[in-house]
């Protein structure tokens, strides 16, 4: 007996980039591209009449844009929304925007002449993260550490590391924006195209009381700023005169993912800094980032993973939860507390 395949609806008003979408998908056997619609009115009667699994949605769009229609969708009938953007700082800034409004998922469009844009195998992975994801209202009430609190050791070497796929801009919002501003250095690795990562950093550094910027090689990790991993480089960091710095690196991908969570986990016991490190794993498909956690825990970090309830896809963690790799399973409005709260891991090390 056959697997049901995933049914996708591809909402575009170019013919050629409809197809160019089908091709890409066509070669998984898991997925199957039941309709193509050239604006959201379209779309809207095809989806009452062909119930798909998942939505790839272009953002300009004669008629409705895709923003709106997204938000409308969201509102009368939710279901797994992948956004193709374009490339543009104005496309990054709409697609972060239809990250917030629900949608699960964002894929790079050139704003040119179209081209095959859609790497087979990401956009497959995407479409399959987003058939198996759950639609969560945004945290609107996290629990916010004291003001003024801080991890009380204030050794240099403290350091805070962040892994995030799928659903993971909203789950780091929600996490960065809860950090005082005395918080020790945080380094984030979120699965993301490269043209979006400067936005979604910007975005966050006018909301966060710490600072908040794309990293570039050779900066200094410090307290009260937090370093987004460019998308399409990996981020890793080592110790040098007394703090930690931060890496880039273009090396092949691990576990299909540029930047990797492995490589930014594995670099902090590289550095030493395990002894003193909290590490979390969110909401996220594959399992990057679970042999990073389980290295970070064996040598004497606190490791925690976004619970399964609050997270959009439970893959990460249900990998490094299987590898014996955390310590605590934590419910998203409460991860920045843990994160500087001392772990009783950390209060061992301290005496």
């Amino acid at each position: 007996m056959s697997l049901r395949r995933i049914k996708v609806l591809v909402v575009d008003d170019s013919a050629l980039a409809r197809k160019i979408i089908t091709d890409s998908l066509a070669t998984d056997p898991e997925i199957e591209v039941i309709g193509g619609a050239v604006d959201p009115f379209v779309a809207r009667e095809k989806i009452l009449a062909l119930n798909p699994d998942v939505l790839t949605l272009d953002i300009e769009m004669p008629r409705m844009d895709g923003l709106t229609f997204l938000k409308l969708l969201m509102r009368h009938r939710p279901m797994p929304v992948i956004i193709m953007s374009s490339l543009t700082p104005e496309g990054s800034d709409t697609a972060l925007e239809a990250l917030q409004a629900g949608a699960i998922d964002v894929i790079g469009k050139p704003s040119g002449a179209l081209t095959a844009y859609c790497d087979q195998l990401v956009l497959a992975e995407k479409v399959k993260a987003a058939a198996q994801a759950r639609l969560i209202r945004a945290w609107t009430q996290p629990n916010r550490p004291a003001p003024g609190t801080i991890i009380p050791s204030g050794n240099p070497r403290d350091i805070i590391v962040l892994g995030a796929s799928t659903g993971g801009t909203e789950a780091l919002k929600t996490i960065l924006t809860s950090m005082p501003a005395s918080s020790p250095p945080i380094c984030v690795v979120q699965h993301i195209p490269a043209q979006f990562s400067a936005a979604f950093a910007a975005r966050l550094d006018g909301l966060c009381a710490i600072e908040v910027r794309e990293a570039r090689s050779g900066d200094e990790l410090v307290p009260g700023r937090a370093l987004i991993a460019p998308g399409g480089q990996h981020m890793f960091v080592r110790w040098a005169n007394g703090r930690y710095v931060a890496c880039l690196s273009d090396a092949p991908p691990v576990h299909h993912q540029r930047p990797s969570v492995d490589i930014l986990f594995d670099s902090v016991v590289k550095a030493g800094g395990a002894g003193n490190a909290i590490a979390a794993l969110l909401t996220g498909m594959g399992r990057d980032g679970a042999a990073g956690l389980y290295n970070l825990r064996q040598n004497g970090a606190f490791t925690i993973a976004q619970s399964e309830a609050t997270c959009v896809v439970f893959g990460m963690p249900r990998q490094a939860i299987e590898l014996g790799a955390v310590d605590e399973v934590i419910d998203l409005p409460d991860i920045a507390n843990a994160l500087v709260r001392p772990s009783r891991k950390r209060c061992e090390i301290l005496v």
